[in-house]
């Protein structure tokens, strides 16, 4: 004896119940990548131009969170660099705010060497430009390493004297990580709130995926 093949209610029900359960798989899965994987970010500002444009979206390796030198970083920066307040030095006489504002040009002693204690909520995107333990020199924007300066071609032109070129050198901290954009003239970064803790990294930039003509890997 043959069967007609027609579906009962409980087969309908029984469908219904599998592509829910898939379904769920399939966010519950999405939301673990995300959260301990990859997570996608878009960035907001001019600060790292030519790498990034506004608008861009890029991948970050969340499971990376010790940087080499000059990767592309996720990280939470100090409380300090809230620009609502201002961008805040650990050390108040250091940084391109400690500069007089009637003087645009005059150079300023140190970039900040000191973060505040606090850790934001914000998300930011810039170059490690310095780890752990080097000392570090800024002229005309470029960064001088031990004594050696980066020769990324990504760096553009920094024409304001008191945020591009600073008298002393300074050491970053043990566990800490500097962090500048490519755009220098025109980002917010460690020169103003200090070096970056090792545990407020996200993660490393691996790759973009938008605009498609933007699509590569770093």
């Amino acid at each position: 004896m043959t069967t007609t093949g027609k579906k009962t209610p409980r087969d309908a029900v029984k469908q219904v119940l599998e592509l829910i359960v898939t379904v769920a798989v399939a966010v519950g899965l999405a939301l673990l990548i995300q959260a301990f994987l990859v997570k996608p970010y878009k960035i907001p500002s001019k600060s790292m131009i030519p790498t990034l444009e506004i608008g861009q979206r890029i991948l970050v390796n969340r499971l990376d969170t010790h940087p080499g030198l000059y990767d592309v970083v996720v990280f939470h920066p100090p409380a300090g660099a809230d620009p609502t307040d201002g961008a805040v030095c650990g050390d108040p006489k250091q940084g391109p705010e400690a500069a007089s504002p009637e003087v645009v040009n005059q150079i300023v002693a140190q970039p900040c060497d000191r973060p505040t204690a606090g850790e934001s909520s914000q998300t930011f995107v810039k170059r490690v430009v310095g780890l752990p333990g080097d000392h570090l020199r800024i002229t005309d924007g470029h960064v001088f390493l031990n004594g050696v300066q980066e020769k990324g071609s990504y760096v553009q032109p920094c024409t304001i004297q008191q945020d591009c070129t600073f008298s002393k050198s300074i050491t970053v901290p043990a566990g800490d990580y500097y962090m500048m954009g490519d755009n220098r003239g025109e980002s917010d970064d460690s020169r103003y709130w200090g070096p970056v803790p090792q545990k407020w990294i996200v993660g490393v930039a691996i790759a973009t995926y938008w605009p498609i003509d933007r699509i590569g890997f770093f």
